[in-house]
């Protein structure tokens, strides 16, 4: 009975741990950026966008598709880049592993 005491509280303090590194998620920042820089996305940790900065000399009105096919590249590097510091802040927690739902 001792050791499953034991075993709780130490469940309890890493899911307090977990909580406090998930909120902590949500203050980090990364940018990702496309076309040299042209177009640079910011997000959180929970993978919402912060902001889109397009410099000027990208917008071509008559290439709409290039702009667009830029931002998706710019948010899909910010999200891989969230995906990896949720993987280094929480990977300690799940050993690794990819558990679904977590983010």
């Amino acid at each position: 009975m001792r050791n499953m005491n034991q075993m709780m509280k130490q469940l309890k303090k890493m899911q307090q741990e977990m909580t406090k590194a998930q909120q902590e998620l949500e203050k980090k920042e990364v940018e990702g950026t496309a076309g040299g820089g042209v177009v640079k996305v910011k997000m959180n940790g929970h993978k919402q966008l912060l902001g889109v900065e397009i410099a000027p000399e990208v917008v071509d009105p008559d290439d709409v598709d290039m702009l667009q096919d830029l931002i998706v590249a710019a948010m899909n590097e910010a999200m891989k880049q969230v995906d990896e510091l949720v993987a280094k802040d929480l990977g300690k927690f799940t050993g690794g592993m990819n558990v679904p739902g977590l983010f």
